[in-house]
């Protein structure tokens, strides 16, 4: 553990409201490190932006729709959390309005399960026995009198878990939604998602891809590398903003922001525990952290 005062460091690297933690006592700053914490980019920026202008769209018989697509762990969902975050429920005139309501596609998306999870998600009591018609007719009662302007659907890849009947229930459900509810409807989901719209051409034509890439050891990938620096309190200076430096972290993490968290994470863990007060190579090279393919390789070498 660091033993010198921490109002001897210079903390002038650090975000105002990382200096303030970075003269908590150690096991503070370590749980600081471990929390959520967002860092904005240009895809993320321009997630937001999108997801915006929609859901100040006029109601109108055919209503835009958004698709945002990644690799798993590449900031979709915290992209919608964020979204979801600016834009709390708030009571009016007694009633609950929702703004933008989010929910997870089930796993087995068949009707029944679908509705029964939005009603969830709008906390309303869910009738176990109730059959699929008298589901959907008290969903989008709910839906419409919680005036939800934006119903975002993540992991809608998951629509591909049943076989082809019940996917084409699934997808002339997504086009029924948009007819009944004109609001926007957003889908958040990997590759498969967009591959499984594509199969219908009206829902293909209404949904707009906005794709989140893999990141590359660019410029923008520097600038992300120095806000995430500037986020933990630590009190040396972090040197991961070089060209080598952001080469070798975008591989290490295979270029998703998840896995890049988490790594960062680690190593900012281990700066503090040991008093090294910096993401270095030091330590990077003892952060508890492997890879995805590190960790499907390490599992496989167990089994066998």
């Amino acid at each position: 553990m660091t033993s010198v005062s921490s109002a001897a460091w210079d903390l002038s690297h650090l975000h105002p409201s990382a200096q303030d933690a970075a003269h908590l006592p150690d096991e503070e700053r370590l749980q600081h490190v471990r929390a959520d914490r967002w860092i904005g980019y240009h895809c993320a920026a321009d997630a937001l932006a999108r997801l915006e202008t929609l859901l100040r769209w006029p109601r109108k018989q055919r209503m835009p729709n958004l698709l945002i697509v990644g690799p798993t762990n590449n900031g979709k969902s915290m992209i919608i959390e964020k979204f979801q975050r600016d834009h709390p429920r708030f009571a009016k005139d007694g009633a609950m309005t929702v703004p933008v309501l989010v929910m997870q596609t089930p796993s087995n998306p068949t009707l029944t399960r679908f509705y029964s999870a939005v009603l969830s998600a709008l906390d309303t009591e869910v009738w176990p026995r109730a059959p699929a018609a008298e589901l959907e007719r008290r969903a989008l009662a709910d839906l419409e009198e919680c005036s939800v302007g934006l119903l975002v659907l993540d992991e809608l890849h998951n629509m591909l878990a049943g076989n082809t009947a019940r996917r084409r229930e699934f997808l002339n459900l997504l086009r029924h939604l948009g007819n009944a509810l004109r609001i926007p409807l957003v889908g958040v989901g990997t590759h498969d998602a967009h591959l499984a719209l594509r199969s219908d051409d009206q829902l293909e034509n209404r949904f707009a891809p906005l794709v989140l890439p893999r990141w590359a050891p660019d410029e923008q990938a520097r600038s992300l590398l120095a806000s995430f620096a500037a986020s933990f309190p630590l009190r040396r200076r972090s040197p991961i903003t070089t060209p080598e430096m952001t080469r070798y972290l975008i591989e290490r993490s295979e270029g998703t922001i998840g896995e890049l968290a988490t790594l960062l994470c680690q190593a900012a863990t281990v700066a503090i525990t040991t008093g090294e007060e910096a993401i270095n190579a030091t330590t990077l090279g003892q952060a508890d952290y492997l890879g995805p393919t590190e960790r499907r390789r390490a599992f496989t070498r167990a089994l066998s």
